[in-house]
């Protein structure tokens, strides 16, 4: 929930200035974290001074089609750096 606040925050502002909107919470240093399909942290980002471009909570409905549903969430930012001490483990290295 507070991350769709924060993006709706960011996509409903006014083009322009006003009082009722502040930038001080406007761009966020978020983590990335991308996960293997053994659900094990593969690799990881700190991406700096981020905001939402586009945010897509729900797809088209439509009873007919047989689709996947997707949040889709674009972000613009200042820069990333990636967080060196997550590396993902190799294959022959689990226990199974």
């Amino acid at each position: 929930m507070e991350f769709e606040k924060w993006a709706n925050k960011v996509l409903n502002s006014d083009t322009g200035l006003s009082a009722e909107f502040s930038t001080k919470d406007f761009r966020k240093d978020i983590l990335l974290e991308v996960y293997n399909e053994a659900s094990q942290l593969a690799i990881a980002y700190k991406i700096h001074r981020c905001w939402v471009s586009e945010y897509q909570a729900l797809p088209d409905l439509d009873a007919d089609a047989n689709r996947v549903l997707i949040e889709y969430i674009r972000l613009e930012n200042e820069g990333w750096e990636r967080v060196e001490s997550v590396t993902e483990r190799q294959s022959h290295n689990l226990a199974i």
